[in-house]
């Protein structure tokens, strides 16, 4: 079985670019750590800013505009959406109830009421994220002393926290902007790339020694896949990239899980196939296919890169590869080799799976392609 043939050039320079595989000579900073220094950067920006106009304008404690914008200020423009909202309502909520619960009673038994209400009535609203911070606000205006009333608290406190979520937001929108959707896009194929050694890795194991870094590459997978989850929940807060681009984003990850779940069931069925010889008399049927599900993975993670799916691959052509291989598996039915019934029904099980891989692989393209609308562009064309 042919699974080891090299990878193309451009499916090279498609891995280095994601930053799968090195490029072969040292750098100084990968892509990771220069998004991190500049996300350090902007945070710092954002906080000096605040911390200036406060005391520009005469707020009191303007460090609490440094701290809400430190916090808010996330490493893309959707989780700072996310998290700016989830600070300003937790805030809000906290200041008014602090507030109105300063009337009542008396201490510490109106505070302990403030607290379970404002937390209460985050879960109830569905914004289990701001339920901290409306507890902290609530604490802060009832037992923090200052010089004024409790409602100048409160209005100082909300005051504060919205300046740092404009600065925040305007940071994160001007100065080196990181759109969680670009950076889905990009993750992504990455994680199809990944899926691909973990493809690889897995047929390493089908009829020889099961790979030392299968593990590990398995890891990686599922480490990629949660990535790109939490990128997807930040992106859905941004603002439109344009038409088709949420439902496709949505689209290619749901392919992604369906396709980690496929390699799972793949990796349980190659176990214990180390001396089976039944594959053999399916090539080279067998061998073409898996190559080809291989490029697929490639070419599929080339159209998210680019984010253009709607032309077919013409290097291969998997249900054509599927076709073949079922035909070759009528042939060896008919000469009635012997082997024995659990090696057959495991390399059944195979290629039961490496069917549905190849066939996931296209419809991820198809599919997409009609979720971001292209043949509805080609027809304005």
């Amino acid at each position: 079985m042919r699974l080891m043939t090299p990878k193309t050039w451009s499916q090279q320079q498609l891995a280095v670019k994601l930053g799968v595989e090195p490029e072969g000579k040292p750098r100084w900073m990968s892509r990771e750590h220069r998004r991190l220094l500049i996300h350090a950067t902007k945070t710092a920006l954002a906080a000096g800013l605040c911390w200036w106009l406060a005391i520009r304008f005469g707020l009191h404690d303007g460090y609490w505009g440094a701290i809400s914008a430190i916090i808010v200020l996330q490493s893309n423009f959707g989780a700072t959406i996310t998290a700016s909202r989830d600070r300003l309502l937790g805030t809000l909520i906290g200041a008014v109830l602090g507030f109105g619960f300063s009337f009542v009673g008396a201490l510490p038994w109106n505070y302990l009421a403030a607290v379970i209400l404002a937390i209460t009535i985050c879960g109830l609203l569905g914004f289990r994220s701001s339920s901290r911070l409306a507890g902290v606000t609530t604490t802060i205006v009832m037992l923090v002393q200052h010089g004024g009333s409790h409602w100048t608290v409160a209005l100082d406190r909300v005051g504060q926290v919205a300046l740092g979520i404009v600065v925040a937001l305007g940071v994160a929108t001007l100065i080196f902007p990181d759109r969680a959707r670009l950076r889905l896009r990009d993750g992504l194929a990455q994680e199809l790339l990944v899926l691909s050694a973990y493809f690889e890795a897995i047929l390493q194991g089908f009829r020889g020694k099961t790979p030392e870094h299968l593990n590990e590459v398995r890891e990686d997978a599922m480490a990629m896949l949660a990535g790109n989850n939490e990128l997807l929940e930040a992106a859905r807060s941004e603002p439109s990239g344009g038409p088709g681009w949420r439902e496709g984003l949505n689209m290619l990850a749901q392919f992604g899980r369906s396709l980690m779940d496929a390699l799972t069931a793949l990796e349980l069925a190659v176990k214990d196939s180390s001396e089976d010889g039944y594959a053999l008399h399916l090539e080279p049927e067998l061998g073409k296919l898996v190559v080809d599900i291989r490029t697929g993975f490639h070419y599929v993670a080339h159209c998210a890169h680019r984010w253009q799916f709607h032309i077919a691959p013409k290097e291969i052509d998997l249900e054509g590869d599927i076709a073949a291989l079922d035909a070759r598996m009528a042939e060896v039915r008919l000469q009635g080799l012997n082997f024995s019934q659990a090696e057959i029904l495991r390399a059944y099980a195979v290629l039961l799976h490496l069917k549905q891989l190849a066939r996931l692989l296209r419809a991820a393209r198809v599919e997409t392609s009609r979720a971001i609308g292209e043949a509805r562009r080609r027809d304005k064309a």
